[in-house]
Parts: C-alpha cells; sequence; structure tokens
C-alpha cells in the first residue's frame, strides 16, 4: 500500500507501484510512472513523461523530468528514465529528452548531489557519484562508476569515460577518457585514477597496462599514433580496448 500524504497532489492518470511514500506537497503529472518502495520527500515534483524505477530517494526540491531547456524543443511526446536505488539530492532537476533522443536516462545506484542539473537527452550510467552544482548540457554521456566533484561544468555533447575523478571546479568542452584523473585549469590529464581503480579491485598489473597505455596516447602529438602505439606494444584486455574505442570514437576530441 501506498502512503500518499493529503498535501500531496498525484494525478488520477499517474501509474504507482507499490510501497511508496509520497511526502506533503509533492506533485506527480499525469503519464508519469513510479515503481516500488519509492521515497519521495516533501515539495517533490515528478512532471509529465517520468519513468522511475524502484527504491529512489527523492529529496525536497527536487523536479523530474522538466521541460527541456532548449529553444528546438516544439513539446513533443519524450520521457526520462530514472533507474533504481538512486539518491537524488535537494533541488536537483533532470530534464525529459527532446526530439533528438526522445529520452534522458539515469541508471542505478547513482548520488546525485543537491542542485546539480541533467539536462535533455543525457544518458548517465550506474553508480556514479556527481557532487553539488555540477551541471551537464545537453546530450552529454557519463559511464558508470564515474565521480565528478562540486560546480563542474561540461559541456552538450560530452562523453565522461567510466572510472574517472573529475576534480571540483572544472570546465570542459572535450571529452573525458575511463580511468583517469581530470583537473586543473584548463581541465587535463592529471594522472590514472589510482585509488579508485584499487577501490574497484584492479590489479596493480592492470592499473600499470591502464598507465602505460596514457603515456603511449600522451607522448605521441597524433593521438592516432598514440593508439597504434599502443595496439602494437601492449596487451589489449578488455580495458585498453574500451580506451582504444573511447577515443577513437571520440567526436568532440579528448582533453589533453
Amino acid at each position: 500500500m501506498n502512503q500518499i500524504s493529503p498535501l500531496a497532489f498525484v494525478h488520477p492518470e499517474a501509474k504507482l507501484g507499490d510501497n511508496n511514500i509520497i511526502g506533503p506537497f509533492c506533485y506527480i503529472d499525469r503519464n508519469t510512472v513510479l515503481g516500488d518502495n519509492n521515497v519521495l520527500q516533501n515539495n517533490v515534483t515528478i512532471n509529465y513523461g517520468a519513468r522511475i524505477g524502484s527504491g529512489n530517494e527523492i529529496f525536497p526540491g527536487a523536479s523530474i523530468s522538466t521541460k527541456p531547456q532548449d529553444l528546438k524543443f516544439k513539446g513533443e511526446d519524450t520521457i526520462c528514465k530514472v533507474g533504481n536505488n538512486n539518491s537524488i539530492r535537494e533541488n536537483v532537476t533532470i530534464s525529459r529528452g527532446t526530439a533528438s533522443r526522445g529520452t534522458t536516462k539515469v541508471g542505478d545506484n547513482n548520488l546525485l548531489m543537491e542542485n546539480m542539473h541533467v539536462a535533455h537527452d543525457c544518458i548517465l550510467g550506474s553508480r556514479l557519484i556527481i557532487g553539488n552544482s555540477t551541471k551537464f548540457a545537453g546530450e552529454v554521456t557519463v559511464d558508470d562508476n564515474a565521480i565528478i566533484s562540486a560546480v563542474v561544468l561540461c559541456h552538450q555533447f560530452c562523453h565522461i569515460g567510466g572510472y574517472v575523478m573529475i576534480q571540483g571546479g572544472c570546465r570542459f568542452s572535450q571529452d573525458i577518457p575511463p580511468y583517469i584523473i581530470a583537473g586543473k585549469e584548463p581541465t587535463r590529464y592529471a594522472g590514472i585514477n589510482l585509488v579508485g581503480l584499487r577501490r574497484h579491485g584492479f590489479s596493480n598489473d592492470l592499473i600499470d597496462l591502464i598507465h602505460n597505455a596514457y603515456r603511449m596516447l600522451y607522448s605521441e602529438g597524433i593521438l592516432a599514433e598514440g593508439i597504434k602505439k599502443i595496439k602494437s606494444e601492449l596487451q589489449i584486455t578488455p580495458e585498453i580496448q574500451y580506451i582504444i574505442d573511447f577515443v577513437s570514437s571520440s567526436k568532440r576530441g579528448i582533453i589533453r
């Protein structure tokens, strides 16, 4: 049985699972779906097009599936998908998609800290930690297990690789490849995310292999030459292939 405050508004066309807690002054619009065991604290807004999984906790002031802040948006029928077991803190805003991708996606087991923004058509993976007041512009992709510190500004269309650590206050308009620390001003490669990789169980041999891959990649003036050197001199594990594929497919180029 759902526990819905008499001070909350739930549209009769909204679809709610079981055992949800809906606090006072929450607003749940039509064309929305909530799974089971979600906790919506007071003053949470679930807008048109939201598809929310199970086990999420959403804190006061958060607004999910907001209308995109994009002048090209013409009212097309789009959605915002939020997975399971996320902690979405105070005043987080997540826009729904536009005609470009149709969907904004947030995976599972993420911590989205206070006042951060996820713009239209972003694709966020799982097990992310994203700091206070960080802002993602439209169509940003973030792979699993990334840690992004506070007050980070990410340009539209950027791709952030898995297992990265991005230092607080960074601003960037190029892709952040996996397994690294990005920081300083302007934002650039600042070494391998050694602590993060060890916490995720990466062996010392694998960490050394990743380090050597980036040493080769960044030692060459042309990235294609660095990739060629990696392929010819290093063991191509799944992790090294991920780096090769990420850099080769980057449309905005990677940070230097």
